[in-house]
């Protein structure tokens, strides 16, 4: 079994955040692969279906946490206990200030890199899972971060952001099998982005 897990905050308020990228990306996924309806459960909203590959159907569970970001760890760390998992079958999908808008990069293990919601996951779970890591840039001061994550993409991002989302869902296969090198070349092939200076693009330079 497979975890997908997408980080944001819950509620109409946080919707539009670039912090809630992570939830727009696994949503995409589980409309993709026609995923059953969401319910309450692991202190998330969570559904249930599978996603077909070359090897096989895997059977996956997509969770986005209610527990706001920064305690994401509490609602993974349950659903990964309950199904007797391990971190390599959890897969984190969430908004990378230190990539261009746009670009997306996979990752196992290392540091949470100052972002609370993957230090939340590791308190919990450890280190070694996989990270899907969704750039939305760097406003070009630490003092400016938290305002730029909890605010709205403009309304000229949403079509990278939607291509990004729809990119995550289309090769989702290749994630499903372990394929995290080959995911990451397929998703940006379906949405490319330049490599920009994540502080420059993220102002607009």
């Amino acid at each position: 079994m497979l975890i997908l897990a997408g980080l944001g905050n819950p509620g109409p308020r946080y919707a539009g955040n670039r912090h809630n990228i992570g939830f727009r990306a696994v949503d995409e996924i589980a409309r993709r692969w026609r995923f059953g309806a969401e319910r309450q459960r692991f202190q998330s909203l969570a559904c249930e279906g599978v996603i077909e590959t070359p090897q096989g159907p895997v059977r996956t569970l997509i969770l986005k946490p209610q527990t706001y970001y920064n305690e994401s760890g509490r609602a993974v760390g349950e659903a990964l206990k309950f199904f007797k998992l391990q971190p390599k079958d959890l897969v984190v999908f969430y908004d990378e200030i230190d990539l261009a808008p746009g670009r997306f990069r996979m990752k196992t293990g290392g540091g949470a890199a100052g972002n609370n919601g993957v230090r939340s996951i590791a308190a919990q779970v450890g280190q070694d899972f996989r990270r899907a890591r969704l750039g939305t840039g760097h406003p070009g001061h630490k003092e400016l971060v938290h305002g730029h994550v909890l605010s709205d993409f403009h309304k000229v991002e949403l079509p990278w952001v939607e291509d990004l989302c729809r990119a995550c869902a289309d090769a989702a296969p290749l994630l499903a099998m372990g394929e995290d090198e080959k995911y990451q070349a397929e998703v940006m092939r379906l949405a490319p982005a330049d490599k920009a200076d994540p502080r420059k693009a993220a102002r607009g330079d």
